[in-house]
């Protein structure tokens, strides 16, 4: 489902930054609007094929990228979807309800649930479950995809495919940024770079939890990771690093730090970022440019994760910019 994705030299913006400043446009994978979530998905619809499912379900937030991108890939495959809206972000309008990945999942024709919270992931993993067992006694043959991260994290693999992929195509760089929500995308990368001999940092800018609790999501997955993978887990885990001071006020909630990012990178180079994970990623790289983190003059790959339907979701929030 996947396809290799560019890498583009931002020329404006390495002026403006003084920096050597490149991006991953992994907004351009592929599977409806592409986006990370379909280099994870991947491995978990080959192996909901390969147990011969019929339907999938999946839980995330309600403008969910990730839900989504599913729905699409069960759509290309021939299978159902259900789609379970999870009430991460509060005080939101109607048109957060409505429109974006809301509007894209339902012309699918997904089926959708809904959950009270979105800070149980546990509750909201067992409520997918309730709803495969009535498939099964339906005849059906479902397939959970897990947000928990008590499962293996097959969508990490999507990942450290990426980072071979990444590296093939610009192996000198000195710092990776990317964004740190569930784990997998960061966790797969990271492992990604080390495993084939690269040692560049890859900071992780946190979108949903503080840096100290991705710290230790981020070692879970590292660790069942380096176990469906047989390589030593010490190997990454020296090298976790986050960095939570673009996550103000909250998941999902827009800052004017993310704000004025979106709009810079889109006046700047031409490119839309979105306002849940790439517009705070990208908000974390200026601030760590700022405070001399990332220092004058070195080769940074901003990795970009897609999310832009969300950015229809948002009108009410991003007007005027």
């Amino acid at each position: 489902m996947t396809t290799a994705t560019p890498v583009e030299r931002l020329d404006r913006l390495s002026d403006q930054l003084g920096l050597d400043l490149w991006i991953k446009r992994d907004d351009l994978t592929g599977l409806s609007f592409g986006g990370n979530k379909t280099r994870q998905l991947e491995f978990y619809m080959g192996e909901a094929q390969k147990q011969g499912a019929d339907t999938i379900l999946i839980t995330g937030a309600v403008q969910s990228n990730f839900v989504r991108t599913a729905a699409m890939a069960a759509s290309k495959l021939g299978m159902d979807a259900v789609l379970q809206l999870e009430e991460r972000v509060p005080d939101m309008g109607e048109q957060y309800y409505s429109s974006g990945n809301v509007l894209l999942a339902r012309l699918l024709g997904a089926e959708h649930m809904h959950y009270h919270t979105g800070e149980d992931e546990a509750g909201a993993d067992n409520a997918l479950h309730v709803r495969a067992d009535q498939l099964i006694a339906e005849g059906g043959r479902p397939y959970v995809i897990h947000l928990g991260i008590d499962h293996p994290p097959l969508g990490a693999l999507g990942y450290v495919a990426g980072a071979a992929e990444l590296l093939d195509q610009i192996a000198d760089f000195d710092v990776a940024v990317v964004p740190s929500g569930s784990g997998s995308t960061h966790g797969g990368f990271l492992a990604g770079l080390r495993l084939a001999g690269n040692t560049a940092p890859a900071i992780g800018i946190c979108v949903r939890r503080d840096r100290h609790q991705q710290h230790a999501r981020l070692q879970k997955i590292l660790e069942r990771l380096s176990g469906m993978m047989m390589f030593d887990p010490a190997l990454v885990m020296k090298d976790i690093l986050t960095w939570d001071g673009a996550l103000p006020p909250g998941y999902g909630r827009i800052s004017p730090s993310t704000r004025k990012a979106l709009a810079l990178m889109a006046r700047a180079e031409g490119i839309f970022l979105d306002p849940v994970y790439s517009a705070k990623t990208f908000a974390g790289l200026l601030e760590l440019r700022e405070n001399g983190t990332i220092q004058q003059g070195q080769k940074v790959v901003l990795l970009h994760t897609g999310g832009q339907p969300a950015l229809f979701a948002y009108q009410e929030e991003l007007i005027p910019v």
